[in-house]
């Protein structure tokens, strides 16, 4: 079968090679991968890729060897998955744990951009508790997450603020529902939750809006730059707030997928795609994922996509 590797290149991040299909353990099943779609972290990693890395967490297709444990989906079921690794390929061993069951109303294309950006998102909102009626502020809100976490947001009943670099990447969280910005700077506090994703400078920015004894999630730093924070500077900004830092690991991921399945069959969550490309177009998608020139999400189709 085919898979793309690393190449360690920037501008050709991926290549194609020739490799043998996946054998899965018995609690994994075997599925024809129709899309997936790559994540912003995913090409930060293959700027010096282990030699053991197999790119591709974010997967839809088809099953086509059941689980020899006899969990999971069967033979022909149309499932979405979150595999550790190893989705950018013709076919992907994935546990079923970490699989959900698409319904014939929602496409694989749309399916590949739920799994690590919904959960994420989902994940999240868990961590900041109750939002209705509350202030909320997200930053670097332009990417697959920040739309999911936008339209959920909103939809529980918060009063959000979204960070985006520039108008057309913020058109759609507008859209969604959103107050949107263009510097975390001029963000009109105090908020009563802070969802930080940027990192560098923009994290004590954010962190002075936020009320005394509220909440800041640090979950990602886009920025590539290291937080620096002065203790003495807080004392005259808002005392008592907590920051907890996130990371939305931890399976099993079947659950929040089967909830993130039913949100977009009921309507209520709607994926944002910037770009849908054949697989060959891989290393110049990675590219432009990395270097921003995507807003939400960008999905990979191997053929035979429904």
């Amino acid at each position: 079968m085919q898979r793309l590797i690393p190449t360690g290149e920037a501008a050709r991040p991926v290549a194609f090679a020739d490799v043998a299909q996946p054998v899965p353990e018995p609690g994994e099943a075997l599925i024809k991968v129709e899309a997936f779609a790559p994540n912003r972290g995913e090409t930060f990693l293959l700027e010096r890729p282990r030699p053991d890395l197999l790119p591709g967490k974010d997967i839809a297709g088809l099953v086509v060897q059941a689980a020899a444990d006899g969990s999971g989906p069967g033979i022909g079921t149309r499932v979405v998955g979150h595999p550790a690794q190893g989705g950018w390929a013709e076919y992907a061993a994935v546990p079923t744990h970490s699989l959900a069951v698409l319904p014939d109303g929602i496409d694989s294309a749309r399916a590949a951009a739920l799994p690590l950006a919904g959960i994420t998102a989902l994940r999240l909102l868990r961590t900041a508790g109750s939002l209705a009626g509350r202030r909320v502020l997200l930053t670097g809100a332009s990417g697959g997450v920040g739309h999911y976490v936008t339209e959920l947001a909103v939809g529980a009943g918060a009063e959000l603020t979204a960070v985006t670099a520039t108008p057309e990447r913020g058109a759609r969280l507008a859209e969604l529902g959103a107050k949107v910005v263009h510097d975390v700077a001029v963000a009109a506090g105090p908020f009563d939750v802070v969802l930080e994703s940027t990192g560098g400078p923009d994290l004590a920015v954010a962190l002075s809006k936020v009320r005394p004894g509220g909440l800041l999630v640090w979950f990602g730093q886009a920025s590539r730059t290291p937080v620096s924070l002065d203790f003495f500077h807080l004392l005259g900004g808002p005392e008592q707030v907590t920051i907890q830092h996130f990371h939305y690991a931890g399976a099993p991921y079947g659950p929040d997928l089967s909830a993130l399945v039913s949100l977009v069959e009921q309507g209520r969550l709607h994926p944002e795609i910037g770009r849908v490309a054949d697989w060959a177009h891989t290393a110049e998608t990675l590219v432009d994922l990395r270097e921003r020139r995507i807003r939400g999400k960008a999905v990979l189709l191997t053929g035979g996509a429904r």
